[in-house]
């Protein structure tokens, strides 16, 4: 390959992953060996059931659509996706056909010349392990102008989960082959590892090795396990991460890995892993949900994928990722549920309504702010622009909204009780509506009128025309520069909720109702901190940060003399979400009302002492906005 066209190749790896995790000089290497491939458009490049050759793919121009047996598409890879990497992870025929949606331009990528730089760069292998689960694994990976990347390593090389507590299946070295095989069929299994009398792994037979060599060769089944077993054991502990699993059987080209008390064939057996494994625990990674998510052509399919995502949350909270990582994906997931759900209502109702209509959907409260990990009920609004040739728009929007609220409620987020819905003829005006609405709000600002504000002002626009609501941004904060008072008002809202704790350290209980004895966390710890910020973060006028802990970080920066109370602020709130998201998984319901009691130790201290900055943000507010016989 000529000099020039190798720059070219460079320069077009060094901004996609995972080539742009390497050095320049190793991406120059690899662009010297590449091969150009053009396919015309409809070419198939491979099918199912093919052994793939020594070389994966990333695509130059044009696309290629992966297709399952049954013709549906489950990826498109255009301009810097990988796919085809099957070959780098595993000796196994292609499960997807690939066949170009255009001409299409690939560069082609041996394995030999990729593989030596997997073993000392766990991000690299951590790309491709969530590639070879998902497809072109691109989905949380910006392109290269962008300037981050949306996930990070943990979710990629997170730990495998193994169950301690189910018996692994194996045979004894003095079985038959024909007796190894028994247990495999009666276990459903396609490989049996081989042990002594105290259960260490001697060898490993697959059903690979019961075809070619029993089936196919001239073996007999009667004869000892040992004639077609592998050995030894690659042995590994439990405990480590899915992308240091992917190296050991990269390394190793093997497709199944053994897991005994110490990691060595010295200790008992005490579970397998196969390759296959490993991709079941990626099916419900962020990428997939929403690969499934755009796919999804019903509400009953959406609620299985929300399912889904509460299998995620739950593995993320077992693991500690952090937890403004987990809100920012479930947030996006949540994202791409309303808009999927926004687009079927179109078509159900006729896109061609709606093609001149221009709106924008809003999501308020907790989903508003990206801090819902758990379905509650839904809080959202829609603006749309006055169109006199529509004369019907209005009903035509609310008709919308209509659907789209009930196609969430079958996914399981609850109707408003409130009816604070864009469904709600109230909650669905054109923009100067909306303005003469916040402006009767701010002017005439009674009991109700506050309420509806602390819940609209976490707006997020999630689809449609986001210009819309940055001018009724725009006209929200000019109407606060005449009405001085209102935030006034409004910071006494921001103190209605007392600290937590009665004057004996105990936690405030409801003293009656369906939750007598129960602390409730979203009134009592949740909200004071949330209006707390949003009142803050209003009077200093941050007007793009709906997030909790991200406006008292914002606050942090701008108010210095105050950065340790509100950054302390943001740690109780991650607290706070955690803890109600660990309730509310363990108990199948929103986490709203726990019971301290059954708290273990650890939660109940944190609980105890997220309840901290709320006292010294109201003694702050008090002051600040000169406030009186409030506390």
């Amino acid at each position: 390959m000529k000099n020039e066209i190798v720059y070219r190749v460079y320069d077009f790896l060094k901004d996609y992953p995972p080539f742009n995790l390497l050095p320049k000089e190793t991406i120059m290497k690899i662009a010297a060996r590449v091969m150009v491939r053009f396919l015309p458009e409809k070419t198939i490049l491979f099918e199912i059931g093919e052994m793939p050759p020594a070389m994966f793919y990333i695509v130059n121009e044009g696309a290629i659509h992966l297709h399952q047996e049954d013709g549906q598409m489950v990826d498109h890879c255009d301009e810097g996706d990988v796919f085809g990497i099957r070959p780098l992870l595993a000796e196994s025929p292609y499960l997807l056909t690939a066949k170009s949606s255009e001409d299409t331009i690939l560069y082609c990528i041996r394995t030999e010349d990729f593989l030596p730089y997997l073993e000392h760069n766990p991000k690299i292998l951590a790309f491709l392990a969530s590639n070879f689960a998902v497809g072109s694994g691109n989905m949380f990976y910006k392109k290269a102008n962008q300037k981050e990347s949306f996930a990070p390593d943990n979710v990629f090389t997170e730990l495998f989960d193994i169950d301690s507590k189910k018996e692994p299946v194996y045979c004894q070295i003095q079985n038959t082959i024909q007796e190894a095989a028994v247990i495999m069929a009666q276990h459903q299994i396609g490989s049996i590892v081989v042990c002594d009398d105290n259960v260490r792994p001697i060898g490993i037979a697959t059903d690979k090795d019961l075809r070619i060599k029993v089936v196919a060769g001239d073996i007999r089944k009667k004869e000892n396990i040992s004639l077609i077993m592998s050995s030894p054991v690659v042995c590994v502990k439990s405990g480590l991460s899915i992308a240091e699993l992917q190296i050991l059987m990269i390394k190793n080209r093997i497709n199944h890995l053994a897991v005994t008390i110490d990691g060595t064939t010295g200790s008992r057996l005490i579970g397998v892993i196969s390759e296959h494994d490993l991709v079941v625990q990626q099916a419900d990674n962020p990428s997939k949900l929403i690969k499934e998510i755009r796919k999804s052509s019903s509400p009953d399919q959406l609620r299985s994928i929300r399912n889904k995502v509460e299998r995620l949350i739950r593995k993320y909270i077992d693991q500690e990722v952090s937890i403004p990582f987990i809100t920012q994906v479930v947030s996006g997931i949540n994202d791409e549920i309303i808009q999927q759900a926004i687009r079927l209502s179109e078509n159900k109702l006729g896109k061609d309504r709606f093609r001149d209509i221009r709106y924008c959907w809003l999501t308020l409260g907790s989903e508003g702010r990206e801090e819902q990990l758990l379905r509650t009920d839904q809080d959202s609004a829609l603006i749309y622009l006055q169109n006199d040739n529509i004369p019907d728009i209005r009903e035509r929007c609310i008709t919308l909204a209509s659907e789209v609220t009930a196609i969430l409620h079958e996914v399981g987020y609850e109707y408003c009780p409130a009816d604070m819905m864009a469904s709600n003829a109230a909650w669905c005006q054109s923009v100067e509506e909306w303005q003469q609405t916040f402006h009767r709000w701010i002017f005439q600002p009674g009991e109700k009128e506050i309420m509806m504000c602390t819940i609209f002002f976490d707006y997020r626009s999630v689809y449609g025309d986001k210009i819309l609501t940055t001018s009724l941004t725009d006209y929200i904060f000019h109407t606060f520069d005449k009405q001085k008072v209102f935030l006034h008002l409004f910071a006494k809202n921001a103190l209605e909720n007392p600290p937590p704790l009665s004057f004996f350290r105990n936690f405030i209980v409801e003293k009656n109702g369906e939750h007598k004895d129960s602390f409730d966390i979203k009134l009592r710890a949740m909200m004071p901190l949330a209006d707390a910020a949003r009142l803050l973060t209003l009077s200093n006028r941050i007007n793009d940060e709906n997030n909790t802990c991200k406006r008292f970080l914002a606050l942090a920066e701008i108010e210095p003399q105050n950065a340790e109370l509100y950054r302390m602020a943001a740690d109780a709130y991650e607290i706070l979400i955690r803890i109600r998201t660990k309730q509310g998984l363990a108990k199948g319901d929103s986490g709203r009302y726990i019971q301290p009691d059954e708290m273990d130790k650890m939660d109940r201290l944190q609980l105890r002492n997220a309840f901290q900055p709320i006292g010294e943000l109201q003694k702050l507010i008090k002051i600040r906005f000169q406030i009186g016989g409030i506390l």
